[in-house]
């Protein structure tokens, strides 16, 4: 029987989400503080069999953490001794900012949901920039053969204009691709004003440029270049980032962020109405975000990496995705709905199929 349903219930269901979100992360990050996180990590780190290569770097498990939940870098340490095999950090932006005013942060428990506008908020890349350096030589100390891996995932800063938009990313690229192990450009928040207006392929094609000629140039060498897409898009839409991800050579996409939709939600619609505009994420996203994964898969075969996200909530979701084509998993709202050990059972179910499978 798990226990964390229940204290999830009587600890955090009735707080706000945010300030219970800082209270769990806090709680996380004192763990490792403590030195109970290395005791931790023993008992949760993934399986050999679980390794994973995608774009030239060994995962230690295909299931990692989606951008979101460490937005500054403050505890990748601690999120790896959970049993994540990668860590993607972010959304940061080339300038500090605040975010949207609260509250800003909303759970539908029912459809074990969260409906967030955030709005970026984060310290901004100079800053964040040591943290990751900091954690990458740490993780590579303790894990000198494969180790868990970083990912950055950087977005347009809200006062900048989208006709200077590029030049804001090329501030992000600058200052963290050095530390990054792979770059995700997030042109598809719908949090920034404008920011899923960048996905029309004729702005993409100059972004991804430059952000891709910037990150290596700054790093001193390739740094895997990815783009994050929104379940919002026409198929039309999604077969253009597709053939524009092919013909830039880029390394994945990542499909797929939260999404405006409101459909077919348990929640009371007064309920939904109140929590305002934001992007929904968690469980009622898996179908979208599981044909977007198939489409880009038809049009991109194996040509490059493709990182599936949203509604993944069991060793059974990752699978169905690593069967429809992607090479990467990541999570997050169901971590908020499942607790700490979440990354570990998902890990254990994972190897234990992979184990009970016939050799070829």
């Amino acid at each position: 029987m798990r226990v964390y349903p229940t204290f999830f219930r009587l600890a955090f269901s009735w707080m706000d989400a945010e300030r219970a979100h800082k209270i769990g992360f806090k709680g996380i990050r004192l763990a490792h503080r403590s030195g109970a996180g290395k005791v931790l990590a023993k008992l949760t780190a993934p399986a050999p069999s679980l390794q994973t290569t995608a774009f030239g770097i060994t995962f230690p498990s295909p299931f990692g953490l989606a951008a979101g939940f460490d937005k500054e870098g403050h505890g990748i340490e601690a999120l790896t001794e959970l049993g994540f095999g990668h860590v993607e950090v972010g959304t940061i932006t080339g300038q500090a900012q605040p975010g949207n005013e609260k509250p800003r942060l909303f759970r539908l428990i029912e459809d074990r949901a969260v409906i967030n506008r955030m709005g970026f908020n984060n310290d901004g890349a100079t800053a964040v920039a040591p943290r990751l350096k900091a954690a990458r030589a740490a993780l590579q100390r303790r894990h000198p053969s494969v180790r868990p891996v970083i990912g950055v995932n950087i977005g347009k800063t809200k006062v900048v204009e989208l006709a200077d938009a590029v030049e804001d990313y090329l501030v992000s690229a600058r200052s963290l691709a050095p530390a990054a192990d792979y770059l995700v450009v997030n042109v598809s928040s719908p949090n920034t004003p404008g920011l899923r207006l960048l996905q029309d392929v004729q702005s993409l094609r100059p972004l991804l440029t430059a952000v891709g000629e910037e990150a290596d140039r700054a790093a001193g060498h390739h740094v895997p270049l990815l783009v994050k897409i929104a379940p919002d898009l026409s198929n039309e839409d999604i077969d253009d980032v597709a053939r524009l991800a092919l013909d830039l050579k880029l390394d994945g996409i990542i499909a797929t962020n939260t999404t405006i939709a409101r459909t077919g939600l348990a929640t009371p619609a007064e309920q939904v109405e109140k929590c305002g505009a934001g992007g929904l994420s968690g469980a009622p996203l898996k179908q979208r975000s599981l044909d977007v994964l198939r489409r880009l898969k038809e049009i991109t075969g194996d040509s490059l990496t493709l990182v599936a996200v949203g509604g993944v909530e069991t060793a059974q979701d990752v699978q169905d995705r690593l069967d429809a084509g992607a090479t990467l998993v990541q999570g997050y709202t169901a971590f908020l709905y499942e607790g700490p050990f979440w990354a570990a059972r998902i890990n254990k179910q994972l190897a234990k199929s992979r184990a009970a499978q016939p050799a070829l």
